[in-house]
């Protein structure tokens, strides 16, 4: 059985149901907690983005706990393994979300942009309108906040009041439902 440092009772570390394995990685957590959100925080830029990966580092490394083998590394150096990972997924969710984000900001122009322009144009328009209309409240509203006022995921959050996390999940949603109602309705995804 692999041993963890830097907790009392490390053993209990690879037993979810030993009384000890929280307190431990409640300890371990507040040693390590910093250099996991610091990296993840200089590397997004964001730091509700990077207190979401610090999260999904300690989640990733209790569930993977017997994966830990002291001769192939320190626990700090295990954990920044997770933590690159982590941060890397996190980027790579960020540029898919923003290709969504701009596939269908091409398709649904602000009301600004919408003066003149071509009759096929103007149809999806009408299109584009009416698969919104189909959205859920919390869906239109994040996607309009993000394709009409050009603001982010983080600042939807501050503006909604609603935590990032479900910001993400109503804008992927609502991505996914206003591509398959554009689908239905015949107009080609970009």
């Amino acid at each position: 059985m692999n041993r963890l440092p830097s907790a009392p009772g490390s053993t209990a570390l690879h037993d979810p149901g030993h009384r000890d394995a929280g307190d431990a990685w409640t300890l371990l957590h507040r040693q390590w907690s910093g250099l996991v959100q610091g990296m993840a925080r200089q590397a997004l830029g964001d730091p509700r983005e990077a207190e979401d990966v610090t999260q999904q580092v300690f989640t990733a490394a209790w569930r993977g706990r017997d994966g830990y083998a002291p001769e192939r590394g320190s626990f700090p150096a295990w954990l920044v393994g997770i933590t690159r990972r982590k941060v890397a997924d996190a980027l790579a969710a960020r540029t898919r979300r923003a290709e969504l984000i701009m596939a269908a900001a091409g398709r649904a122009q602000a009301p600004e942009d919408r003066a003149g322009g071509d009759p096929e144009t103007a149809l999806d328009r009408v299109v584009v309108g009416r698969a919104l209309e189909r959205l859920s409240e919390p869906q239109r509203r994040v996607l309009r906040l993000a394709f009409y006022q050009d603001l982010t995921q983080t600042q939807i959050a501050r503006a909604t009041g609603w935590p990032l996390g479900t910001v993400k999940s109503h804008t992927r949603r609502g991505l996914d439902r206003l591509r398959r109602s554009l689908l239905e309705e015949g107009v080609a995804a970009d």
